[in-house]
């Protein structure tokens, strides 16, 4: 996000993140691919993810990650979509905060959510989030969607750990308080 809590610009802009233009970045987001987690979306980042991972660009651009993010198992929040066309990928419908807690019942991998600023604030607002991982780019935009622009209520956050990336770039771990 930048440092004014926008997760995207204008129209759904990214195109300031600065987080695979540096080999360190890069190198993180490679094993973070790699990690086995469940990835988690709503319907408008998983298409936007989708439209890029599977493609040959990728595969050509980010090989590592390309590779991972196909190969990870991938749950999309929506009440719209009818089915998934990137692999491995399954449609959930209906009350997602009970589905997201059922499946956290469940044992398996852990779960990552990439994105996905609505979603993000439904489970942070019922605690079904253990911990933030928040990417700080050093920038300002005018105007975006901020992180948490859906919560009804105040969270609170304590801070675990921090890693500098050489890009200026900050790691910020956090677990609700």
């Amino acid at each position: 996000m930048t440092l004014n809590g926008f997760l995207q610009g204008p129209n759904g802009d990214i195109s300031w993140h600065k987080h695979r233009k540096d080999e360190e970045t890069n190198q993180f987001a490679e094993e973070g691919a790699q990690s086995q987690s469940i990835l988690l979306f709503g319907r408008v980042t998983y298409e936007m993810m989708a439209g890029y991972w599977p493609s040959p660009m990728a595969k050509q651009n980010d090989p590592k990650i390309a590779d991972g993010m196909n190969k990870s198992e991938k749950i999309v929040f929506s009440n719209s979509m009818k089915n998934a066309e990137w692999e491995n990928t399954k449609v959930v419908r209906g009350d997602i905060i009970q589905k997201m807690k059922e499946m956290k019942k469940a044992p398996g991998n852990n779960m990552t959510l990439l994105g996905s600023g609505s979603i993000l604030s439904q489970f942070a607002e019922n605690g079904l989030i253990d911990s933030f991982q928040i990417m700080l780019d050093p920038l300002a935009i005018g105007s975006g969607v901020s992180i948490f622009s859906q919560i009804s209520k105040q969270l609170n956050f304590k801070l675990i750990d921090v890693k500098k990336f050489n890009s200026g770039v900050l790691l910020l771990n956090y677990e609700p308080s």
